[in-house]
C-alpha cells in the first residue's frame, strides 16, 4: 500500500509538472506569433501607406526601386532592430535581477547607460573622434567605447570585491552619478543645434537602423543568449541566494563576473544603436516572471516580451502623431512608468 501510494502521488507531482511546462509552452507560442505579427506590422505602418499587396511584392524581390528602398533599406531594419534590441534589453534585465537579488535591477543599473550617453555626448557636442573612424560612425563609436569603459571597471570592481552584491550596486549608482554630471556639464556648454541632437538620441529611436548595426547586435545577441541558456540552471539556483547556490556546486563570482562581462557587453550594443530605452528592461523581466523563475523558460519568454513591447512602441511611435516620427523611448516610457509604480507598491506591501 505504501509503494502504491509512493507511485500514485509521483504520477501527481509528474502530471502537475507536465501541465504547468504546458502553459509555458503556449505562453511561448502565443509571445511568438504576437512578435512575428507586430514585426510584420513595423513593415508595413509607416509614414507613407503602402499597400498590403505592394509590401509584400518588395519582400518577394519586387525591384520598384522606390518601394524597394523603403522595404528593405528602411522599414525592414527597424522592424528587425526593435525586435533584436527588445529581447538585448529585456534579458539584460532579467540577468541583472537575478546576478544582484535585486527585482528594480535594469540594464542601466550598473551605469553603463550614462557612460554610453557621455560618450555620445563627446562625439555630438565636442565632435571628438577618438577611434579615428569615419564620422557618420563617430557618435555610435564613442557611445560603445565609453560604455565598455564602463564595463571593464564594473567588472575588475566586481572581481577585487568577489562580487557582492551590495557593493556592485552601490559601484554602479556611483558610476551613473559620474558619468551623467560629466554629460550634464557638456549639455551646459553645448549649443542649441548639437543640444538637441543629443537629446533626440538620448531619447532613443530605431530611425537610424541598418543592416550593419543589426547583423553586428544579432551577432552579440545570440551568442549572449546561447551563453545565459547553457548555464540556465546555475541562474536558477542563483534565484535562491548565494550560499544554497554555493552548495549546489556553483561558483557564483566566477558566473556573476561572466554574467556582468556579457550583460555589459549586450547593453553596450544595444544603446549604442538604439540609444537610451528605459523601463523595457525593468518591465519585460517581470511579466516574464509570471511563468516563474526557471531560467529556461524566463529567458526566452524576457525575450519576446521585450521584442513585443519595443515592437508595439515602434508602431505607436509612427501613427501616435500624423506625418511624426516620435522617439520610441518615449512610447516605452509612458508604457514602463505605471508598470514601476504598480512595483514599488506591490514591493512595499511584501516588505510590510
Amino acid at each position: 500500500m505504501e509503494n502504491q501510494n509512493e507511485i500514485t502521488s509521483v504520477e501527481k507531482a509528474v502530471f502537475i509538472y507536465r501541465q504547468i511546462v504546458r502553459k509555458k509552452i503556449v505562453a511561448l507560442t502565443a509571445l511568438i506569433a504576437g512578435t512575428l505579427l507586430c514585426f510584420f506590422l513595423n513593415v508595413v505602418i509607416g509614414s507613407t501607406t503602402i499597400s498590403l499587396s505592394a509590401v509584400l511584392s518588395a519582400l518577394a524581390g519586387d525591384e520598384n526601386t522606390t518601394l524597394h528602398t523603403v522595404i528593405w533599406d528602411i522599414r525592414l531594419p527597424m522592424a528587425c532592430m526593435a525586435i533584436l534590441a527588445g529581447a538585448g534589453f529585456s534579458i539584460c534585465g532579467c540577468e541583472m535581477q537575478t546576478i544582484l537579488g535585486n527585482p528594480m535591477a535594469s540594464p542601466y543599473t550598473l551605469g553603463i547607460s550614462a557612460a554610453a550617453a557621455f560618450g555620445a555626448a563627446v562625439g555630438i557636442i565636442l565632435d571628438i573622434n577618438i577611434l579615428g573612424i569615419p564620422s557618420n560612425l563617430l557618435v555610435t563609436a564613442n557611445s560603445f567605447l565609453f560604455a565598455m569603459a564602463a564595463s571593464f571597471l564594473i567588472y575588475r570592481f566586481s572581481a577585487w570585491h568577489q562580487s557582492k552584491r551590495h557593493i556592485i550596486i552601490l559601484f554602479g549608482i556611483a558610476l551613473n552619478f559620474i558619468f551623467n554630471a560629466f554629460t550634464m556639464f557638456l549639455q551646459y556648454i553645448a549649443d542649441e543645434n548639437k543640444l538637441q541632437s543629443l537629446i533626440f538620441w538620448s531619447f532613443g529611436s530605431l530611425s537610424k537602423s541598418t543592416w550593419e548595426k543589426t547583423v553586428i547586435l544579432a551577432i552579440v545577441f545570440l551568442f549572449t543568449f546561447f551563453f545565459l541558456l547553457h548555464h540556465s540552471w546555475k541562474l536558477t539556483a542563483l534565484t535562491l541566494n548565494d550560499q544554497k547556490a554555493l552548495s549546489l556546486g556553483v561558483d557564483v563570482y566566477q558566473l556573476r563576473c561572466h554574467v556582468i562581462i556579457l550583460v555589459s557587453l549586450l547593453t553596450a550594443a544595444a544603446v549604442c544603436f538604439v540609444g537610451t530605452i528605459g523601463f523595457l528592461g525593468l518591465v519585460a523581466p517581470h511579466l516574464a516572471g509570471l511563468t516563474g523563475e526557471d531560467q529556461r523558460f524566463l529567458l526566452p519568454v524576457s525575450a519576446l516580451f521585450g521584442a513585443f513591447i519595443l515592437s508595439v512602441a515602434s508602431m505607436l511611435s509612427k501613427i501616435l502623431i500624423s506625418g511624426a516620427l516620435l522617439p520610441v523611448g518615449l512610447i516605452t516610457s509612458f508604457i514602463g512608468i505605471p508598470f514601476f509604480i504598480i512595483l514599488i507598491f506591490s514591493q512595499g506591501r511584501k516588505s510590510l
